[in-house]
């Protein structure tokens, strides 16, 4: 195969950062060395940058269609690349909750050749689900055991056990909202702390409890873990973990607003501390970021009225890259958990620079650090409670090796590309 491109420089390749020659054609990477012969285009990106495989958010909910004016897919895929993020799984919650072959192509329909990176669509575990005629069409499932957007709440023994084990049948990995809805309590808030006395870390203990008693070793993934109980609950049963920035950030008695409403909840101090550090030592194995955008109108109701949701897109990992900038966190972690383990978990061929994978590239100057400027971001939501963190932006992001962001400014176009056809 003739190769189109040449990308040289300093390259993240089997977790050390070394001088290496990409050799891509016709959007895959074809041959990795230290002198790759050919191509047309060669880049030289300098002694100074290095080039890191693509990002993958395993966790979006990009609200197209059904919910528009809070983010779309336009918008939503383009906050993503921004974030050097080249590869988004959407969640099903959407209007109508993606639950049949139907609505799943009605979705894929409504969205194509508006996307800026790649992605995949969920289908939602419902009673009775045909995961058999789903499985081909989508990279994974998500179960909602706490409630949620569209009737698609699945928490009755039941009916849930026998829905799972179809979908597990299939061999695709099934995400989960792991609060078991009987111990979510209905009563008035008014601030996060209510929040959290509603929805206690016991419901997500017993939600990963009753799944690994049906289901221990099998391929699931437990979503926006909040607690270190959890997480070791999740990891003793052989369960892959998945946390979000804002469970790693916020504490409960310090950000009490509706901005930091979300399900599952942020929590007090302590945990979240421990929570921080068991991800620093890269005892997690995916970050998600749950970007769940609402209107800057909804999220100033009442606190009892206001949704729950954090948009984070845009703004997660490059505040992971400022963590590994600063010396906080390895870039092997960031990279294991951003990059290698969400596609290699979901079964995309992307993740790694290496032959036959997606030339998912992206190019950073560590040198350069900024402040998020939410006025600057690209979601339609129009806030997030990011302001004034510091940040390490992409400067350059290939989406299968077509530029889209060149000196962080979107050069491309819409050519994301649904990664189950």
């Amino acid at each position: 195969m003739d190769i189109e491109k040449v990308i040289q420089g300093r390259t993240y390749i089997d977790g050390e950062l070394r001088y290496a020659e990409i050799g891509i054609s016709e959007g895959r990477i074809v041959t990795v060395g230290r002198l790759v012969s050919g191509g047309d285009e060669r880049v030289d990106i300098g002694s100074s940058k290095i080039i890191l495989p693509g990002f993958m958010d395993p966790h979006v909910h990009l609200r197209d269609p059904g919910m528009t004016a809070k983010e779309d897919f336009g918008t939503g895929t383009m906050a993503a690349v921004h974030a050097g993020v080249t590869c988004v799984l959407d969640m099903p919650n959407t209007r109508p909750p993606v639950t049949d072959v139907e609505t799943l192509m009605d979705k894929k329909s409504a969205i194509r050749r508006r996307a800026n990176v790649d992605y995949g669509l969920f289908a939602a575990v419902t009673s009775g689900i045909n995961a058999g005629m789903l499985a081909p069409l989508v990279p994974g499932f998500k179960l909602f055991m706490g409630s949620t957007t569209g009737n698609i709440l699945l928490n009755e023994d039941e009916e849930m056990i026998p829905s799972v084990r179809d979908v597990l049948a299939t061999g695709k990995r099934m995400s989960v909202h792991a609060e078991d809805d009987h111990l979510i309590s209905k009563e008035a808030e008014h601030c996060t702390r209510d929040h959290l006395r509603n929805r206690p870390a016991e419901a997500e203990w017993n939600a990963i409890r009753r799944l690994a008693g049906s289901f221990k070793g099998s391929r699931i993934n437990i979503c926006h873990i909040t607690t270190p109980e959890g997480l070791d609950m999740a990891k003793a049963a052989g369960f892959t973990t998945e946390v979000t920035l804002h469970h790693l950030m916020f504490e409960v008695d310090r950000n009490t607003t509706a901005e930091y409403k979300v399900n599952p909840p942020i929590r007090d101090l302590d945990n979240r501390d421990r929570l921080f550090s068991r991800f620093i030592k890269g005892d997690v194995d995916m970050i998600g970021t749950d970007h769940a955008p609402h209107t800057a109108e909804e999220k100033a109701s009442e606190f009892d009225a206001a949704p729950g949701g954090i948009p984070g897109l845009e703004t997660t990992m490059p505040m992971i890259m400022e963590m590994v900038r600063a010396g906080r966190l390895p870039i092997q972690a960031a990279v294991r958990m951003a990059s290698e383990n969400p596609a290699a978990n979901f079964g995309i061929r992307k993740g790694r620079i290496a032959p036959g994978y997606d030339a998912d590239l992206q190019i950073y100057d560590m040198r350069i650090t900024s402040e998020i400027d939410v006025r600057r971001l690209h979601s339609k939501c129009g806030h997030s409670p990011y302001g004034g963190y510091a940040a390490v932006f992409p400067e350059t992001v290939m989406v299968r090796g077509e530029v889209q962001v060149e000196d962080g400014e979107f050069c491309g176009e819409p050519l994301g590309r649904d990664v189950c056809g």
